[in-house]
């Protein structure tokens, strides 16, 4: 394992080179990508894809290929970008999907010697369902508007004894700050430029999906959830809420869209030999974003070089927490990394 003193060399001597690169945009238009010309680019928070119609492999399968990259987003805000994250995660992602894949299935093509610390993702384009699945099994502080913690803030300022939140009615006395809920809860959200969370009536009577799709996403989510909590436990941790998207494939099946059980869509708090929380000023140690987003004093902050390295200290130390292994990263030019990743994924797709 990197210790501390390491991680931080690392990030000190590798952190401006590894967050330098072009965007896929960027790259396209510059002909590195050739096979890419023509293609429809998104840009998201955390990842761009690239799909067109002439990205399809030979059975007629439409592939998107999404490009991690090193920015973070809280409160809906991009607040710069954090060395070594897009590898971290990538890591983090590939770790965690081994674990859920026969239970949420996925929409990644396996590709021979892609690595997994590859930020460059081959997937199959699916029909998006436009939910975001949030499972829960503690009340987790949170700054979030969508948060079940908010939600109770606002029912015990208004003299609430019972509140009523994703479908599930709550006792707001019995709910602690960081404690555990009566039982594991679904609490969806919607996909929209400011989400919010639903139960699942709203997303069939407003078309979302059907009930039978939610009920699909909601039964193999809280399996799933079971699953990585029991691998958790040999890692003394917990798992406390995470957030999946999911689609429809090309054979009419339901499968996991994106990232599963990573740090920036799941909190993992620390437990001790004894079973109990481990805290730090009154609050649990947690391997998540959250260090991040109590880093926000103002909505259009922006990270500082500082806070930046700190941030990716803490991914790194929570990714070997998580594996169990030594983080193993990827020294090359980003461009590099990129162009390579990309052409052998197209050389085994299509």
């Amino acid at each position: 394992m990197l210790n501390d003193k390491e991680i931080r060399e690392l990030v000190a001597a590798h952190g401006a080179a590894v967050n330098s690169g072009r965007s896929v945009r960027e790259l396209i238009d510059d002909g590195e990508l050739p096979r890419l010309e023509g293609c429809t680019v998104l840009k998201g928070k955390v990842s761009d894809s690239v799909f067109g119609e002439t990205l399809k492999t030979p059975s007629g399968k439409p592939v998107r290929l999404m490009f991690r990259n090193n920015r973070i987003s809280t409160h809906d805000v991009n607040r710069g970008s954090i060395p070594f994250k897009d590898q971290v995660l990538a890591i983090n992602h590939d770790h965690m999907l081994r674990l859920v894949r026969d239970v949420l299935g996925s929409s990644q093509f396996e590709v021979a010697g892609l690595a997994p610390s590859s930020t460059v993702i081959p997937a199959e384009n699916l029909e998006i369902v436009k939910v975001e699945n949030v499972v829960r099994r503690y009340m987790a502080e949170s700054s979030t508007s969508t948060s079940l913690y908010q939600h109770w803030l606002r029912a015990k300022e208004e003299g609430l004894e019972v509140m009523h939140y994703a479908g599930h009615r709550l006792k707001v006395a019995e709910l602690v700050p960081n404690g555990p809920l009566p039982y594991l809860m679904d609490t969806p959200s919607t996909k929209e430029a400011v989400d919010r969370t639903v139960d699942a009536a709203y997303l069939v009577e407003h078309g979302v999906c059907t009930a039978e799709q939610y009920t699909q996403i909601r039964n193999a989510s809280l399996m799933a959830f079971g699953v990585v909590s029991q691998y958790l436990l040999e890692k003394g941790m917990v798992l406390v809420d995470t957030k999946t998207e999911h689609g429809v494939n090309a054979d009419g099946r339901i499968v996991v869209a994106d990232e599963v059980y990573t740090m920036d869509s799941s909190r993992f708090w620390k437990v001790g030999d004894d079973g109990e929380l481990v805290t730090r000023d009154g609050k649990p140690v947690s391997f998540s974003k959250e260090f991040a987003r109590g880093l926000v004093k103002e909505k259009a902050q922006q990270f500082s070089g500082d806070e930046a390295a700190e941030i990716a200290v803490r991914y790194i130390q929570g990714l070997q927490h998580l594996t169990g292994k030594p983080f193993a990263p990827d020294l090359r030019p980003r461009d590099q990394r990129i162009i390579e990743s990309t052409n052998l994924i197209l050389d085994a797709l299509l």
